[in-house]
């Protein structure tokens, strides 16, 4: 299986990180989601769930960096269209990324339960994105659940994972 998102010599286009245009933003974050598409399902997929992930965010924050968690994908999808995040197309359930935190305070779920575009403050920074094909058609989980609880619920039900790993500037 291999996820595929638009990429520009290894980075993530502008649009749909820090450098954002306004429309793309929500207070001051950018919110319009990358499309992918999914190649070469396993036979027997289900569903499946993504994560978004910084490491290199740990020596600024304190932790890797959450943003975007999303589950119960059908199994044929071939993928997400640009903003599915927010327009709700795919019939995905979403998670709490790191905004979520009481130490950086984000109060609109539209921002910390959706995808929440990279916006590196000291250097250029890699994203990793795992997408999981799982052999259940929906996790049971909840809007706003946490990684965690992503994590759990998966245990036992992962056929194939993809990832890949993606720039943003700072």
């Amino acid at each position: 299986m291999e996820i595929r998102i638009p990429v520009n010599g290894g980075y993530l286009p502008d649009e749909y990180g820090k450098y954002a245009p306004a429309g793309a933003k929500l207070n001051g974050n950018p919110v319009m989601s990358f499309p992918f598409d999914i190649v070469d399902a396993p036979a027997g997929v289900q569903s499946y769930a993504l994560i978004m992930i910084d490491y290199d965010s740990t020596p600024v924050c304190g932790f890797p960096w959450i943003h975007w968690l999303m589950c119960d994908l059908p199994g044929n999808s071939t993928g997400l269209p640009e903003n599915a995040s927010a327009s709700g197309a795919g019939g995905i359930v979403q998670g709490r990324n790191s905004s979520a935190s009481r130490f950086i305070g984000e109060r609109d779920p539209r921002v910390f339960c959706r995808y929440c575009g990279p916006m590196p403050p000291d250097k250029d920074h890699e994203y990793t994105v795992t997408l999981y094909a799982l052999d259940v058609p929906t996790l049971a989980l909840r809007e706003g659940f946490f990684l965690s609880d992503l994590m759990h619920a998966m245990k036992g039900h992962i056929l194939a994972s993809a990832e890949i790993r993606v720039m943003s500037r700072k």
